[in-house]
């Protein structure tokens, strides 16, 4: 059946090659250069899109440094902040221990230069 087909589909292939060729506007020259130019335009369009894309990224790339710089900035001066405030709170913390330190080295030493030292019986039952 397939046999019986090409036949009339290789006529039609003729005829419709026949007609194109009738009716075309242009040489083939012409069309050849008409051609060109449309890739050409293709060419260049692509071209300026690439172009156009290239410094969309390269901008923002720019603005992301500057952003990245400025946040860094920001937050090593929050950390210098805190590790500040950490410190001062360390310090605070130390005069308050050396103070309680003294204070009950010098309550000791009040406590036993005016008591007098308990007998090692009165210590064993302490």
């Amino acid at each position: 059946m397939a046999e019986t087909k090409l036949p009339y589909f290789l006529c039609g292939l003729g005829i419709g090659a026949a007609l194109g060729l009738l009716y075309a506007p242009q040489s083939g020259e012409q069309t050849r250069e008409d051609l060109r130019n449309r890739a050409n335009e293709g060419r260049d369009y692509v071209r300026r899109r690439a172009d156009e894309g290239g410094r969309y990224v390269r901008e923002r790339a720019g603005e992301g440094r500057e952003y990245i710089r400025e946040r860094g900035s920001e937050l090593r001066q929050r950390a210098g902040g805190a590790v500040e405030r950490g410190r001062g709170a360390v310090e605070t913390q130390r005069g308050q221990l050396a103070a309680a330190l003294e204070a009950g080295r010098k309550a000791y030493r009040e406590a036993t230069e005016s008591d007098p030292q308990p007998s090692s019986s009165e210590a064993a039952e302490a």
